[in-house]
């Protein structure tokens, strides 16, 4: 798959990605997990589409998540 995304999508599709938080990730994890995310759902508006509708059903569970996945992909694709 050869893409160019930014890191908000990163954030959305890793915090998509069945990744446990607590899971120690590199650059290559997680470029894998975020491809992974990105394709299942679609593309890169199908992840967003995705986080939207996982917020509305679960709002306290998905903003620590993104401020995780934000955290990871800060640290990775700095």
């Amino acid at each position: 798959m050869s893409m160019e995304i930014n890191n908000t999508v990163r954030a959305e599709a890793l915090a998509l990605a069945p990744v446990s938080a607590g899971a120690s990730l590199d650059r290559e994890t997680a470029e894998t997990a975020i491809l992974q995310a990105i394709d299942k759902h679609g593309g890169e508006a199908g992840c967003a589409a995705a986080l939207a509708q996982e917020f509305g059903e679960h709002p306290e569970f998905v903003c620590e998540r993104m401020r995780w996945a934000s955290s990871v992909v800060g640290a990775l694709y700095a």
